[in-house]
């Protein structure tokens, strides 16, 4: 039987009136994916204390769904971005919204420097491509709020094989940005053909890639 993809987004933070992630994760609600998946969306506090554990207990309310798929704001791009790395340190350069601003700590104490993400990611952004918008794969969640929900939703992936996970930044829309954004509609369509993708593949394509710098 079809199951669900849990997708959230954060609250708006840092003096912003809305936040991409939560208004394209609030539009894909209840939407039916090609595989037959329904979308649960799920609305984030921007707060270091408290995101990961509402996450967490949505993830373990019921059935367990098919994908989870966390989505960010990162105001500087003009892409989306697939995250493929998580790193366990957190330096924030301005404090979350509960006033909270942890600098230079580790995560978790003892855990590994970093997790890959196991999704398609290239496949991910080859579909994104597909429906117009603009895509990378991206090697830095941050060292804020986004990274740290990353890291810890990878650890407790590790830890249950059966679920699958991932993190996706968008750029600002268009009328946000002072030059050219990504318009909301194109990354609501883009959006939904990621995870089209994450669900349909299990193996990643083998595309060229990568950053030299």
């Amino acid at each position: 039987m079809p199951g669900t993809v849990l997708l959230t987004g954060f609250e708006p933070f840092g003096g912003d009136p809305l936040n991409p992630s939560w208004e394209v994760a609030r539009q894909l609600d209840g939407c039916v994916l090609a595989g037959g998946q329904r979308v649960q969306a799920l609305q984030l506090p921007c707060v270091f204390r408290t995101a990961w554990p509402v996450l967490r207990q949505a993830i373990e309310a019921g059935p367990a769904p098919d994908l989870v798929m966390a989505l960010g704001l990162a105001a500087s791009r003009t892409e989306l971005c697939v995250e493929r790395v998580a790193l366990n340190w957190v330096d924030a350069r301005i404090p979350d919204n509960a006033g909270e601003q942890p600098l230079d700590q580790p995560i978790l104490p003892g855990a590994p420097l970093a997790w890959r993400s196991r999704l398609p990611v290239k496949a991910m952004v080859q579909a994104i491509q597909a429906v117009g918008a603009p895509a990378a794969v991206s090697y830095t969640a941050g060292t804020f709020v986004c990274n740290q929900l990353l890291f810890l939703l990878s650890d407790y992936l590790e830890r249950h094989p059966g679920l699958r996970g991932g993190f996706m930044h968008l750029p600002p829309f268009s009328h946000q940005a002072g030059e050219p954004g990504v318009p909301i509609g194109l990354q609501v369509k883009a959006v939904k053909a990621a995870l089209e993708a994450a669900l349909a593949q299990q193996q990643d394509l083998a595309l060229v890639g990568g950053s030299l710098d």
